[in-house]
């Protein structure tokens, strides 16, 4: 699929137990918070598994990150469902068989409050 300016893609996901447990064996990241459930037996999700939303979109469009800015606006509990909506800002072709691309995105949860936000930018290698 092209991408253009403008172009909005969104991405649905929520997160398990099983993926904080794999997520924490991965990072290392073992805050307490992590690892022991809240009085409704959830786990607050790491930031940076929240993250992978528009990181999965980024990579499902062949982009080499260069810069990645997040603002992390709340927690994110398991069973928590989280859409991303990632906008292209901007889609330039470049000489050496590169794009140029800048994209903004949001995550909001299932209640409609905002829980990330940020934008990444990189290049995408067309090979011709």
């Amino acid at each position: 699929m092209s991408l253009k300016v403008g172009d909005i893609i969104t991405f649905e996901r929520t997160f398990t137990v099983r993926d904080v447990e794999l997520f924490t064996a991965i990072s290392g990241d073992e805050g307490i918070h992590h690892i022991t459930p809240d009085e409704k037996g959830r786990l607050v999700v790491q930031g940076l598994l929240t993250a992978t939303l528009p990181t999965k979109v980024g990579g499902d469009h062949n982009v080499l990150a260069r810069k990645m800015n997040f603002e992390f606006l709340r927690p994110v509990f398991t069973e928590d469902t989280i859409i991303c909506e990632v906008k292209i800002e901007k889609y330039e072709r470049q000489e050496n068989n590169r794009i140029s691309i800048l994209a903004t995105f949001l995550c909001i949860n299932q209640n409609e409050k905002q829980v990330l936000s940020g934008n990444f930018s990189g290049v995408i290698l067309t090979g011709h």
